[in-house]
């Protein structure tokens, strides 16, 4: 019997392994998968901003308004119009109504720009969304007060 001798060295197939390229169907789709989970998990996080930016700007609103209310009033005690029952500041160019050293409520108004925010001069309300701060002004024997009236309720002006 003739012995046939067999050559293992020979490729089983004629395809290389370098010739692959790409990503199978089952790859793609378990990353899809794997994002729409994350999606599910980080949604909800972002979801419900906004009562958090209006809570922001009416922070931001009642503290400009007290950074003014000090500004006027340091303005005032330098001219000398602290004590007085009427008087105007200027600020930048702004003139700016007081009362006993204290912006009146047009006046804070002025000094403050309370652009894209509801601010009415004629009660001193101060509001955003749900809430709201109450302005009052200064008289003889006490100073100008800007107050939280409505506050935020978890964080947030709904």
């Amino acid at each position: 019997m003739k012995s046939v001798p067999m050559n293992t060295s020979a490729p089983a197939m004629s395809r290389s392994k370098g010739a692959q390229s790409g990503f199978t169907l089952i790859e793609l789709v378990m990353v899809i998968v794997i994002l729409g989970i994350l999606a599910a998990f980080a949604l909800p996080k972002f979801a419900d901003l906004s009562g958090n930016a209006s809570a922001a700007v009416f922070d931001g609103a009642v503290g400009a308004g007290k950074s003014a209310m000090s500004i006027t009033r340091a303005q005032s005690l330098v001219e000398g119009e602290a004590n007085d029952a009427t008087s105007s500041v200027t600020l930048e160019g702004v003139p700016v109504e007081m009362v006993y050293g204290y912006p009146s409520r047009a006046g804070l108004a002025a000094a403050v720009n309370f652009d894209g925010i509801t601010y009415t001069a004629a009660d001193g309300k101060l509001t955003v969304d749900s809430c709201e701060a109450t302005y009052t002004v200064a008289t003889a024997t006490t100073p100008a007060t800007l107050l939280v009236t409505k506050a935020k309720v978890d964080g947030k002006c709904q």
